[in-house]
């Protein structure tokens, strides 16, 4: 059994979540951890809502509310939304507890003893109208590399290489659109070139490995042609305070949101062991070098997870050219695998919630339910090239492979036992045509599960469909609706009996995609209970003083249940009552009502 730890990116607690966020870390990384459980593995998934930052200053601004009324907020609905979504988190947390202080403290300390954090007077961007400082990423300008003409101050998303504001050609702020201020300022910086040596031979061996997304490997060893030092503090005054003296008093300074975040990993594996009652137990998946970690976000996320994340892991445990110790968490484990899915548009056109051009998951869910959408985001996805998303898409791919395809097959086996039998069959001798049918479905979890295991989840899901094909196939080779008569009632129940073991043998396989409707075929075929445990929303209390007298919702879940990757034989004799439908076939006007929505003010 091996420890996998699946560390989902951490959703910003702006507001709510739309359909663009989470098919890049919500439901790929979920359809991954529950194979992973079912494959046997001990996984532990961590994520939580990123709370600091500017933009959460301004907006709370915006709002009349404080910034902690506002992520309070947003953090509920989060959590509710990807609960509901089925993410089985095994702590889904937030960034303002004083646990993920303290931790994100210590990493910060330790990396600056071992002298990887690097004091320098820099030009900090300012609002001349407000005298409030602009985040990196709310300047944008024409990029001085490839003159891209919306660069952001932190990173061009369309050459991919790491800037700073004064670099950007024409800065303007995108709060209000003025010229940018910059004064000097000190601050901390991590040394990446003291580092850069130490992240190639781990990134040499990540590409040695072949394990890696072409796209995610090929990013991460150029950005090491332009390494320089970054800051990792900011001219802000809601965030975690600089844990040095002379520092930790300066109510305007405070860790760069991105520092903190991507500690958050760490901070939530901790978190989840003090909540179990074993506060050690996260060094199974953090200290044990066999253990292996793999980390779900969209592409514009990749800089901090192959190289910020990474660096800060090496400088921690004393990795770099400067030497060092580690501190008290010891050598931490760098990511095994940085999964990255591309971008994903909606009819066309980027998700923009200022514009009205977005679909939230809650309305999404509150519509149609999470099935039709998970299995949208698995089959047609962003995950090695970048895809859209169009409703005229989504509704045919419900109706024509849910619903005829998977729904149908479950719904016509069930209805011809239940007229039959009413009970499961026994089977008499089996007819190649039989053997052959097994023989497929049994061959879907060798191929499906290889696939998962290398989060190729979208060949992952046409496969599964595929043994879904082969199976409706039989039906009609075999048409057991004419086998009538009583010298063809043996021959009824063996090919009954085969087509309800090929349902429920891919049931499993298509289980981590679709958990929800799993437990509907599970209770048609007469089991009790949930066949995928799903995901908890719980309020729970703060674990340190200062802290303890707060409470916030969490998602958690008991997940030992899980069913594992494999054939079980049906129950001969099992009551099967005529089913009703798995999923729901969508009108054909779904599609005007909803691109009619996105026209609205």
């Amino acid at each position: 059994m091996t420890k996998i730890l699946s560390a989902v990116a951490w959703p910003y607690a702006n507001g709510p979540r739309h359909l663009g966020h989470v098919a890049g870390f919500g439901v790929p990384s979920d359809v991954f951890s529950r194979y992973m459980r079912m494959a046997g593995n001990d996984v532990l998934m961590v994520s939580g809502s990123d709370e600091h930052g500017t933009p959460i200053l301004v907006l709370a601004d915006q709002q009349g509310v404080t910034p902690q009324e506002l992520v309070d907020r947003n953090h509920a609905i989060i959590a509710r939304e990807l609960a509901d979504l089925g993410c089985s988190y095994d702590l889904y947390t937030r960034t303002t507890t004083a646990n993920h202080y303290s931790v994100a403290q210590e990493l910060f300390r330790q990396v600056h003893a071992n002298g990887y954090m690097i004091e320098q007077t820099t030009r900090g961007a300012i609002s001349p109208s407000t005298g409030r400082t602009l985040p990196d990423r709310y300047i944008e300008g024409t990029c001085p590399i490839c003159g891209y003409a919306e660069a952001r101050g932190d990173q061009c998303d369309n050459c991919g290489n790491q800037l700073e504001p004064t670099d950007l050609i024409d800065p303007r702020s995108k709060v209000n659109g003025e010229t940018p201020e910059f004064i000097e300022t000190q601050h901390f910086f991590l040394d990446l070139p003291a580092l850069a040596d130490a992240l190639r031979e781990w990134l040499d061996d990540r590409e040695a490995s072949g394990t890696w997304r072409p796209n995610v490997i090929k990013f991460s060893l150029n950005i090491l042609d332009d390494i320089r030092p970054r800051a990792m503090t900011r001219d802000i005054d809601w965030g975690i305070p600089v844990p040095l003296e002379g520092w930790q008093d300066q109510h305007a300074k405070r860790l760069y949101v991105w520092f903190d975040a991507v500690v958050g990993y760490l901070s939530a594996s901790v978190e989840w062991a003090r909540r179990l009652g074993e506060p050690e137990r996260w060094r199974e998946w953090w200290n044990d070098e066999d253990a292996r970690s793999y980390y779900f976000m969209g592409k514009d996320n990749i800089t901090f997870h192959s190289q910020i994340w990474p660096a800060e892991l090496l400088a921690y445990a004393g990795r770099g050219s400067r030497g060092g110790e580690p501190g008290s968490f010891g050598v931490l484990n760098l990511p095994t695998e940085v999964v990255s899915s591309e971008y994903l548009t909606m009819e066309g056109k980027q998700f923009s919630s200022s514009r009205g051009h977005v679909i939230g998951i809650r309305e999404v869910l509150e519509r149609y339910g999470p099935d039709p959408i998970r299995y949208f985001i698995c089959a047609a996805g962003p995950e090695n090239q970048d895809s859209n998303f169009t409703w005229a898409e989504f509704v045919q791919r419900n109706n024509s492979e849910l619903v005829a395809g998977w729904g149908n097959l479950v719904n016509r086996t069930g209805a011809m036992i239940a007229k039959s039998f009413g009970e499961i069959p026994k089977p008499g001798p089996l007819e190649p045509v039989d053997e052959a049918v097994r023989a497929a479905t049994l061959k879907a979890f060798d191929t499906v599960g290889e696939l998962l295991s290398h989060q190729r989840i979208k060949s992952a899901v046409n496969e599964a469909m595929r043994a879904v094909g082969e199976v409706n196939k039989y039906v009609s080779d075999t048409e057991p609706f004419k086998l009538k008569g009583e010298d063809q009632q043996e021959r009824l129940a063996t090919v009954l009996h085969t087509l309800i073991q090929c349902v429920s043998d891919l049931n499993t396989v298509l289980a981590p995609f679709l958990p929800h409707a799993a437990n509907r075929v599970h209770a048609f075929l007469g089991g009790e209970g949930e066949f995928m445990p799903m995901p908890v929303v719980e309020e729970v209390s703060g674990l340190d003083e200062g802290d303890k007298d707060r409470t916030y919702p969490i998602i958690t879940g008991d997940y030992t249940t899980t069913p594992r990757w494999e054939s079980r034989p049906v129950s001969i004799g099992a009551p099967i009552a005529k089913p009703t439908g798995v999923f729901v076939k969508l009108d054909e006007a779904v599609v005007d009502e909803e691109l009619a929505r996105l026209q609205q003010p």
